[in-house]
């Protein structure tokens, strides 16, 4: 077992056929924190750094094995590299397993707190009020008067520069961190 100076909960970072490194220690110790971002409950993690043998090439092979544990659910994800070239740095390796295991609770907290359900939004229709072409975002202005954020990306490809204060647009709604979001966003004019 490493020590816990920056985690609050029990942690474990193992190597396998490898020497132990601070250094990645460091980096797998900063991207567990990152998880707390998505899940304040986790109550255990284990780590596992494995390198392989090399396979009609150079360097070596890592795999990342990460086991964390929230309440009523126990997230594993074991990052056996499909692209044997990307996984010969270790960094790179451990990137991988984090953001898939990011992902997986993400989808668990979603699914926990009832928005795992598809729910298929039927589209609003609404006026572009402001926008802000250099930030790349702006508001829509619906029917009822409430205003909707959108970012160029909820637009279909070349719809960002078809669209100005005034347009007509078509959207649907999802709940934001900070308020709904207009997502699918397509000019009507």
């Amino acid at each position: 077992m490493t020590p816990n100076a920056t985690v609050p909960f029990p942690l474990e970072i193992a190597f396998q056929d490898m020497d132990r490194s601070d250094a990645v220690e460091a980096r797998i110790r900063e991207r567990v924190q990152r998880l707390e971002r998505f899940h304040q409950r986790i109550t255990a993690g284990r780590v596992v750094v494995k390198r392989g043998t090399a396979r009609h090439h150079k360097g070596n092979i890592y795999e990342v094995r990460v086991d964390i544990t929230v309440p009523g659910k126990q997230i594993v994800v074991n990052r056996e590299p499909g692209d044997r070239n990307a996984h010969e740095d270790v960094y790179v390796a451990v990137r991988d397993a984090f953001a898939a295991t990011t992902r997986q609770l993400e989808d668990y907290v979603r699914k926990s707190s009832g928005h795992g359900t598809k729910i298929h939004h039927v589209p609003h229709q609404g006026l572009v009020e402001r926008l802000f072409a250099e930030e790349g975002y702006g508001f829509i202005r619906t029917p009822d008067g409430r205003e909707i954020y959108f970012h160029r990306n909820s637009l279909d490809e070349g719809g960002w520069q078809r669209i100005d204060v005034g347009s007509h647009v078509r959207f649907t709604e999802e709940p934001g961190e900070k308020g709904p979001h207009a997502h699918n966003v397509t000019p009507l004019d």
